[in-house]
């Protein structure tokens, strides 16, 4: 079943388009990668369809329901949670207090317990139970993206979008991330994955959309991405 959609999507930055006109969709349960060179209009595209920033035309479409045009808190509360290309954790709590807020998160009469059993459940989840008392100010970057991953899940979200989640991670952080987001979907959670590690790209992913200069240019098996003249000479090279 398809779950996210979009049409025409549109985004310009002065006299740039940014996203040029891009038709994409998401099937319940897969992993969709997203790739491209810098500046091609990915992270755009994660704005627009989280509601961070308004599109130009177009429209975007999840569970059946236009959600382009609503705020980002109502499009979380809907189903879809996000991380960032650059962590945005809260540097003055600990990763507890990071996840507390992704639990408790817009929800007005959720009782206290709740919310911490959620939190507790999620930490344990994504491996971070034993640092869950620590300042955000005395983890790796490795367990920083991980904390943004987990205040997303504790948000309960039926889709989830990484934003280049192994960026700066060493081989084996690597290994790590990529058993965490199959552990992810495995829990039920359709994933959308913009990253440039092409190892966990082309392991992990039913299908790849490519950008370049904001327009979608190939869509496809991680096969036929990798063997797409077009792809190979403006992104992933011989």
């Amino acid at each position: 079943m398809r779950v996210l959609e979009g049409q025409g999507v549109t985004k310009w930055f002065g006299g740039r388009k940014a996203v040029d006109n891009v038709d994409f969709d998401v099937e319940q349960g897969e992993i969709l990668g997203l790739i491209g060179p810098n500046g091609a209009g990915k992270t755009t595209l994660f704005n627009l369809i989280s509601g961070a920033i308004p599109l130009d035309s177009g429209v975007i479409n999840y569970e059946g329901k236009k959600i382009s045009g609503l705020k980002p808190f109502s499009i979380c509360h809907m189903g879809l949670g996000r991380t960032f290309q650059t962590a945005k954790n809260f540097p003055d709590l600990t990763v507890y207090e990071n996840v507390l807020m992704g639990a408790t998160f817009g929800k007005k009469r959720i009782p206290e317990r709740e919310a911490e059993e959620i939190t507790r459940s999620v930490l344990d989840f994504v491996g971070l139970s034993d640092s869950a008392g620590k300042s955000m100010k005395d983890i790796t970057l490795a367990f920083q993206k991980r904390v943004e991953v987990a205040r997303a899940m504790a948000t309960r979200p039926k889709l989830l979008m990484l934003d280049e989640m192994m960026a700066g991670l060493n081989p084996t952080e690597v290994g790590e991330a990529m058993e965490l987001v199959s552990r992810i979907r495995d829990s039920g959670v359709t994933i959308v994955m913009i990253e440039h590690v092409m190892k966990a790209i082309m392991s992990m992913c039913d299908r790849i959309l490519v950008l370049h200069h904001g327009q979608k240019i190939a869509e496809g098996t991680p096969e036929q991405i990798a063997t797409s003249p077009v792809v190979i000479e403006v992104y992933l090279g011989e």
